[in-house]
Protein backbone atom coordinates (compact mmCIF):
# COMPACT_ATOMS: atom_id res chain seq x y z
CA UNK A 1 0.00 0.00 0.00
CA UNK A 2 1.34 3.22 -0.92
CA UNK A 3 -0.93 5.22 1.43
CA UNK A 4 -2.02 4.42 5.37
CA UNK A 5 -5.59 5.72 3.86
CA UNK A 6 -6.35 3.59 0.95
CA UNK A 7 -8.09 6.01 -0.86
CA UNK A 8 -6.09 8.99 -0.20
CA UNK A 9 -4.60 8.09 -3.80
CA UNK A 10 -7.83 7.72 -5.94
CA UNK A 11 -9.14 11.08 -3.86
CA UNK A 12 -6.03 12.59 -5.62
CA UNK A 13 -6.73 11.40 -8.86
CA UNK A 14 -10.29 12.26 -8.65
CA UNK A 15 -10.12 16.37 -7.14
CA UNK A 16 -11.75 17.17 -10.38
CA UNK A 17 -14.47 14.89 -10.28
CA UNK A 18 -16.17 12.06 -8.17
CA UNK A 19 -14.39 13.32 -4.85
CA UNK A 20 -15.29 16.71 -5.73
CA UNK A 21 -18.99 15.74 -5.52
CA UNK A 22 -21.18 14.32 -7.88
CA UNK A 23 -24.61 16.30 -7.63
CA UNK A 24 -27.40 16.84 -9.85
CA UNK A 25 -28.68 13.76 -9.75
CA UNK A 26 -32.48 14.95 -9.71
CA UNK A 27 -33.48 13.53 -6.48
CA UNK A 28 -36.81 13.42 -5.86
CA UNK A 29 -38.61 14.41 -2.57
CA UNK A 30 -38.34 10.99 -1.44
CA UNK A 31 -34.47 11.29 -1.70
CA UNK A 32 -34.37 8.25 -4.43
CA UNK A 33 -32.45 9.28 -7.36
CA UNK A 34 -33.49 9.39 -10.69
CA UNK A 35 -32.61 6.25 -13.45
CA UNK A 36 -29.85 7.77 -15.79
CA UNK A 37 -29.90 5.19 -18.76
CA UNK A 38 -27.27 3.00 -20.34
CA UNK A 39 -26.11 3.99 -23.77
CA UNK A 40 -23.90 1.90 -25.80
CA UNK A 41 -20.37 4.20 -27.15
CA UNK A 42 -20.86 6.27 -30.55
CA UNK A 43 -19.24 4.70 -33.31
CA UNK A 44 -15.43 5.45 -34.15
CA UNK A 45 -16.57 7.27 -37.07
CA UNK A 46 -18.17 10.01 -35.09
CA UNK A 47 -14.54 11.40 -33.81
CA UNK A 48 -11.90 12.10 -35.99
CA UNK A 49 -8.96 9.76 -36.48
CA UNK A 50 -5.74 10.50 -34.91
CA UNK A 51 -4.06 9.80 -38.54
CA UNK A 52 -0.38 10.65 -36.70
CA UNK A 53 -1.63 13.69 -35.48
CA UNK A 54 0.25 14.26 -31.61
CA UNK A 55 -1.94 14.76 -28.36
CA UNK A 56 -1.83 18.26 -28.87
CA UNK A 57 -2.93 18.56 -32.39
CA UNK A 58 -5.95 16.37 -31.09
CA UNK A 59 -6.87 18.44 -28.38
CA UNK A 60 -7.08 21.22 -30.40
CA UNK A 61 -9.46 20.26 -32.45
CA UNK A 62 -12.22 20.73 -30.49
CA UNK A 63 -13.09 24.23 -28.26
CA UNK A 64 -11.75 24.47 -25.07
CA UNK A 65 -14.21 21.77 -22.97
CA UNK A 66 -16.29 23.36 -20.64
CA UNK A 67 -16.75 20.12 -19.04
CA UNK A 68 -14.32 18.09 -16.57
CA UNK A 69 -13.85 13.92 -17.06
CA UNK A 70 -12.04 12.20 -14.44
CA UNK A 71 -10.76 9.24 -14.43
CA UNK A 72 -12.48 6.09 -12.10
CA UNK A 73 -9.44 4.25 -11.82
CA UNK A 74 -5.65 4.10 -10.79
CA UNK A 75 -4.47 0.23 -12.24
CA UNK A 76 -3.87 -0.47 -15.45
CA UNK A 77 -1.65 -3.04 -17.45
CA UNK A 78 0.01 -3.97 -20.13
CA UNK A 79 -2.77 -4.62 -22.85
CA UNK A 80 -6.59 -3.67 -23.10
CA UNK A 81 -8.10 -2.36 -19.61
CA UNK A 82 -11.06 -0.97 -18.67
CA UNK A 83 -10.65 2.66 -18.74
CA UNK A 84 -13.86 3.98 -16.22
CA UNK A 85 -13.99 8.00 -15.64
CA UNK A 86 -16.61 10.34 -15.04
CA UNK A 87 -17.66 13.59 -16.76
CA UNK A 88 -18.66 16.83 -14.71
CA UNK A 89 -19.79 20.41 -15.43
CA UNK A 90 -17.64 23.22 -14.37
CA UNK A 91 -19.98 23.30 -11.49
CA UNK A 92 -18.93 19.97 -10.40
CA UNK A 93 -22.38 18.62 -11.58
CA UNK A 94 -22.63 15.11 -12.87
CA UNK A 95 -23.33 14.56 -16.92
CA UNK A 96 -25.20 11.35 -17.42
CA UNK A 97 -25.44 11.98 -21.32
CA UNK A 98 -21.88 12.97 -23.12
CA UNK A 99 -20.25 11.63 -26.02
CA UNK A 100 -16.70 11.38 -25.45
CA UNK A 101 -14.02 9.34 -26.95
CA UNK A 102 -10.40 9.41 -25.55
CA UNK A 103 -6.93 9.34 -27.24
CA UNK A 104 -3.91 8.14 -25.14
CA UNK A 105 -0.19 8.93 -25.99
CA UNK A 106 3.21 7.52 -24.40
CA UNK A 107 5.26 9.81 -22.15
CA UNK A 108 9.16 9.90 -22.72
CA UNK A 109 10.96 8.39 -20.18
CA UNK A 110 12.76 11.55 -17.78
CA UNK A 111 16.26 11.69 -18.80
CA UNK A 112 17.75 12.05 -15.35
CA UNK A 113 17.83 8.20 -14.64
CA UNK A 114 16.19 6.13 -12.58
CA UNK A 115 12.54 6.77 -11.14
CA UNK A 116 13.19 6.99 -7.52
CA UNK A 117 16.32 9.77 -8.66
CA UNK A 118 14.35 11.75 -11.10
CA UNK A 119 12.87 15.03 -9.89
CA UNK A 120 9.48 16.77 -10.31
CA UNK A 121 10.99 18.67 -13.41
CA UNK A 122 12.17 16.21 -15.38
CA UNK A 123 8.81 14.40 -14.82
CA UNK A 124 6.78 17.48 -15.98
CA UNK A 125 9.01 18.33 -18.89
CA UNK A 126 8.32 14.32 -19.89
CA UNK A 127 4.24 14.86 -19.52
CA UNK A 128 5.14 17.90 -21.26
CA UNK A 129 7.10 15.86 -24.37
CA UNK A 130 4.21 13.63 -24.71
CA UNK A 131 2.21 16.13 -26.19
CA UNK A 132 3.89 16.09 -29.16
CA UNK A 133 4.01 12.28 -29.48
CA UNK A 134 1.93 10.69 -32.31
CA UNK A 135 -1.71 9.66 -30.55
CA UNK A 136 -3.82 6.52 -30.73
CA UNK A 137 -7.73 6.71 -30.73
CA UNK A 138 -10.50 7.65 -31.08
CA UNK A 139 -11.56 5.19 -28.09
CA UNK A 140 -15.50 6.17 -28.31
CA UNK A 141 -16.61 5.50 -24.23
CA UNK A 142 -20.51 3.69 -23.35
CA UNK A 143 -22.64 5.56 -20.95
CA UNK A 144 -23.68 2.28 -18.13
CA UNK A 145 -26.61 3.06 -15.66
CA UNK A 146 -25.75 2.40 -12.23
CA UNK A 147 -29.36 1.93 -11.11
CA UNK A 148 -31.03 -0.67 -9.75
CA UNK A 149 -34.61 -1.82 -8.71
CA UNK A 150 -36.04 0.45 -5.91
CA UNK A 151 -36.38 -3.02 -4.01
CA UNK A 152 -32.36 -2.51 -4.00
CA UNK A 153 -31.29 0.66 -3.02
CA UNK A 154 -30.11 1.25 0.11
CA UNK A 155 -30.82 4.16 2.42
CA UNK A 156 -27.10 4.39 2.36
CA UNK A 157 -27.43 5.91 -1.68
CA UNK A 158 -30.88 7.52 -2.11
CA UNK A 159 -29.49 9.83 0.82
CA UNK A 160 -26.47 10.53 -0.52
CA UNK A 161 -26.59 13.48 -2.79
CA UNK A 162 -23.51 13.27 -4.71
CA UNK A 163 -23.97 9.42 -4.86
CA UNK A 164 -22.92 8.38 -8.41
CA UNK A 165 -25.71 7.05 -11.09
CA UNK A 166 -23.40 6.59 -14.32
CA UNK A 167 -19.98 5.79 -15.15
CA UNK A 168 -18.72 6.12 -18.23
CA UNK A 169 -16.24 3.40 -19.87
CA UNK A 170 -14.11 2.02 -22.57
CA UNK A 171 -11.37 -0.15 -23.68
CA UNK A 172 -8.12 1.39 -23.63
CA UNK A 173 -4.96 -0.50 -25.24
CA UNK A 174 -1.80 0.38 -23.68
CA UNK A 175 0.80 -1.17 -25.91
CA UNK A 176 3.72 -0.57 -23.04
CA UNK A 177 3.97 -0.32 -19.34
CA UNK A 178 5.13 3.62 -18.06
CA UNK A 179 3.15 6.94 -18.03
CA UNK A 180 0.66 7.61 -20.74
CA UNK A 181 -1.42 10.80 -21.58
CA UNK A 182 -4.69 10.92 -21.74
CA UNK A 183 -7.18 13.28 -24.13
CA UNK A 184 -11.04 13.55 -24.64
CA UNK A 185 -12.64 14.39 -27.29
CA UNK A 186 -16.57 15.80 -25.84
CA UNK A 187 -18.76 16.04 -29.17
CA UNK A 188 -22.07 18.10 -28.64
CA UNK A 189 -23.98 18.09 -32.10
CA UNK A 190 -21.61 18.99 -34.37
CA UNK A 191 -19.16 20.82 -32.26
CA UNK A 192 -15.87 19.46 -30.18
CA UNK A 193 -14.43 20.67 -27.19
CA UNK A 194 -10.98 18.87 -25.90
CA UNK A 195 -9.49 18.58 -22.42
CA UNK A 196 -6.89 16.58 -21.06
CA UNK A 197 -6.87 14.00 -18.38
CA UNK A 198 -4.47 13.57 -15.41
CA UNK A 199 -1.93 10.63 -16.96
CA UNK A 200 -2.38 6.76 -16.70
CA UNK A 201 0.74 4.85 -14.86
CA UNK A 202 0.60 1.72 -16.61
CA UNK A 203 2.05 -1.46 -15.03
CA UNK A 204 2.56 0.30 -11.33
CA UNK A 205 0.45 -1.97 -9.18
CA UNK A 206 2.34 -4.66 -10.35
CA UNK A 207 0.50 -7.43 -6.83
CA UNK A 208 -2.94 -6.95 -7.69
CA UNK A 209 -4.46 -10.33 -8.58
CA UNK A 210 -5.46 -10.33 -12.30
CA UNK A 211 -7.48 -12.56 -14.33
CA UNK A 212 -6.69 -15.86 -14.48
CA UNK A 213 -4.85 -16.00 -11.08
CA UNK A 214 -5.53 -17.48 -8.24
CA UNK A 215 -6.68 -14.84 -5.98
CA UNK A 216 -5.38 -14.54 -2.40
CA UNK A 217 -7.20 -16.92 0.22
CA UNK A 218 -8.22 -14.36 3.06
CA UNK A 219 -11.11 -15.02 5.85
CA UNK A 220 -14.09 -12.75 5.41
CA UNK A 221 -16.44 -12.03 8.39
CA UNK A 222 -19.65 -13.26 8.17
CA UNK A 223 -23.41 -12.69 9.29
CA UNK A 224 -22.91 -15.53 11.81
CA UNK A 225 -19.60 -13.60 13.49
CA UNK A 226 -21.82 -10.56 13.73
CA UNK A 227 -24.60 -11.47 16.00
CA UNK A 228 -26.94 -9.36 16.05
CA UNK A 229 -24.70 -6.20 14.94
CA UNK A 230 -24.31 -6.18 11.21
CA UNK A 231 -22.86 -2.95 11.59
CA UNK A 232 -19.73 -4.41 12.44
CA UNK A 233 -19.29 -6.09 9.10
CA UNK A 234 -21.16 -3.82 6.32
CA UNK A 235 -21.62 0.29 6.49
CA UNK A 236 -24.86 -0.15 4.24
CA UNK A 237 -27.84 0.75 5.43
CA UNK A 238 -30.07 -1.61 5.56
CA UNK A 239 -27.30 -4.38 6.29
CA UNK A 240 -26.89 -5.95 2.70
CA UNK A 241 -26.88 -9.93 2.80
CA UNK A 242 -23.32 -10.56 0.71
CA UNK A 243 -22.06 -12.19 3.86
CA UNK A 244 -23.32 -15.59 4.37
CA UNK A 245 -20.13 -17.58 4.27
CA UNK A 246 -16.18 -17.12 4.59
CA UNK A 247 -14.31 -16.64 0.97
CA UNK A 248 -11.83 -18.88 2.47
CA UNK A 249 -13.74 -21.53 2.97
CA UNK A 250 -15.98 -21.86 -0.66
CA UNK A 251 -12.71 -20.64 -2.87
CA UNK A 252 -12.39 -23.64 -5.12
CA UNK A 253 -15.18 -25.16 -4.56
CA UNK A 254 -18.03 -22.46 -5.98
CA UNK A 255 -18.16 -19.12 -7.87
CA UNK A 256 -17.45 -16.42 -5.82
CA UNK A 257 -18.66 -12.54 -6.21
CA UNK A 258 -16.31 -10.55 -4.35
CA UNK A 259 -16.67 -6.80 -3.60
CA UNK A 260 -14.32 -4.78 -1.88
CA UNK A 261 -16.69 -1.46 -0.84
CA UNK A 262 -17.42 0.88 1.94
CA UNK A 263 -20.80 2.42 1.19
CA UNK A 264 -20.49 5.20 4.10
CA UNK A 265 -17.30 6.15 3.73
CA UNK A 266 -16.01 5.43 -0.32
CA UNK A 267 -14.35 9.02 -1.30
CA UNK A 268 -15.76 8.47 -4.95
CA UNK A 269 -19.19 7.85 -3.85
CA UNK A 270 -19.45 4.78 -5.87
CA UNK A 271 -19.25 2.43 -3.42
CA UNK A 272 -23.38 2.31 -2.21
CA UNK A 273 -24.51 2.04 -5.74
CA UNK A 274 -21.97 -0.85 -6.31
CA UNK A 275 -23.23 -2.91 -3.33
CA UNK A 276 -26.92 -2.26 -4.47
CA UNK A 277 -25.75 -3.72 -8.18
CA UNK A 278 -24.76 -6.95 -6.26
CA UNK A 279 -27.79 -7.48 -3.97
CA UNK A 280 -29.79 -7.09 -7.27
CA UNK A 281 -27.96 -9.22 -9.31
CA UNK A 282 -27.63 -11.57 -6.17
CA UNK A 283 -30.97 -11.85 -6.06
CA UNK A 284 -30.87 -13.51 -9.01
CA UNK A 285 -27.85 -15.38 -8.92
CA UNK A 286 -27.35 -16.07 -5.34
CA UNK A 287 -28.01 -19.87 -6.17
CA UNK A 288 -24.92 -20.47 -7.93
CA UNK A 289 -22.22 -17.80 -6.58
CA UNK A 290 -21.48 -16.94 -3.58
CA UNK A 291 -21.83 -13.31 -3.12
CA UNK A 292 -19.40 -11.67 -0.76
CA UNK A 293 -19.41 -7.97 0.48
CA UNK A 294 -15.83 -7.38 1.96
CA UNK A 295 -15.54 -3.69 3.68
CA UNK A 296 -12.37 -1.66 3.44
CA UNK A 297 -11.10 0.03 7.01
CA UNK A 298 -10.82 -1.79 10.66
CA UNK A 299 -13.56 -1.35 12.54
CA UNK A 300 -15.13 0.82 10.00
CA UNK A 301 -13.51 3.66 10.62
CA UNK A 302 -11.04 4.71 8.38
CA UNK A 303 -8.94 6.97 10.84
CA UNK A 304 -7.74 3.01 11.76
CA UNK A 305 -6.46 2.04 8.45
CA UNK A 306 -8.09 -0.66 6.08
CA UNK A 307 -8.62 -4.01 7.16
CA UNK A 308 -5.77 -6.74 6.45
CA UNK A 309 -8.07 -8.54 3.74
CA UNK A 310 -7.44 -5.34 1.33
CA UNK A 311 -3.95 -5.72 2.22
CA UNK A 312 -3.74 -8.81 1.07
CA UNK A 313 -4.79 -8.26 -2.43
CA UNK A 314 -2.78 -4.57 -2.35
CA UNK A 315 -5.60 -2.51 -3.48
CA UNK A 316 -4.82 0.91 -4.44
CA UNK A 317 -8.11 2.22 -4.64
CA UNK A 318 -12.15 1.36 -3.60
CA UNK A 319 -14.32 -0.08 -5.04
CA UNK A 320 -12.97 -3.01 -6.63
CA UNK A 321 -14.84 -6.30 -8.02
CA UNK A 322 -13.81 -9.97 -8.76
CA UNK A 323 -15.50 -13.02 -10.32
CA UNK A 324 -14.04 -15.95 -9.66
CA UNK A 325 -14.89 -19.40 -10.92
CA UNK A 326 -15.40 -22.86 -9.26
CA UNK A 327 -11.51 -23.64 -10.05
CA UNK A 328 -10.28 -21.02 -7.59
CA UNK A 329 -9.53 -18.56 -10.18
CA UNK A 330 -10.29 -14.79 -10.94
CA UNK A 331 -12.24 -14.12 -14.11
CA UNK A 332 -13.05 -10.62 -14.21
CA UNK A 333 -11.48 -8.28 -11.95
CA UNK A 334 -13.35 -4.74 -12.13
CA UNK A 335 -11.75 -1.70 -10.36
CA UNK A 336 -14.13 1.64 -9.87
CA UNK A 337 -18.14 1.52 -10.80
CA UNK A 338 -20.10 -1.23 -12.68
CA UNK A 339 -23.93 -1.43 -13.43
CA UNK A 340 -26.62 -4.29 -12.93
CA UNK A 341 -25.08 -5.45 -16.71
CA UNK A 342 -21.54 -5.76 -16.30
CA UNK A 343 -21.60 -7.54 -13.37
CA UNK A 344 -24.85 -10.14 -14.65
CA UNK A 345 -22.57 -10.88 -17.99
CA UNK A 346 -19.39 -11.40 -15.13
CA UNK A 347 -21.55 -14.00 -13.08
CA UNK A 348 -23.17 -15.35 -16.18
CA UNK A 349 -19.54 -16.31 -17.01
CA UNK A 350 -18.60 -18.28 -14.15
CA UNK A 351 -22.18 -20.06 -13.51
CA UNK A 352 -22.62 -21.37 -16.68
Amino acid sequence: MRHPRLTFALACLLALGLVAGCGGNDSDSSGSSSDAESRPAPPKSAFPAAAGKSLADVVKMGKRAEVVVSPAALAFHRGENRYPFGVFSLGREQIADAEVALYIAKAPPPKTGPRKKRGKGAIARARDEALDQPALGPFPASVESLATQPAFRAKTTTDDPDAATVVYSTKLDFPTEGEWRIAALVREGDELSGTLLPSASVGEFKKLSKEGERPPRIHTPTAGEAGSDLSEITTRVPPDTQNRVDFAEVLGKKPVVLLFATPQFCQSRVCGPVVDVAEQVKEEYGDGAEFIHMEIFNENDPNKGVRKQVRAFHLPSEPWLFVIDGDGRISDAVEGAFGPKLLTRAVERVVG
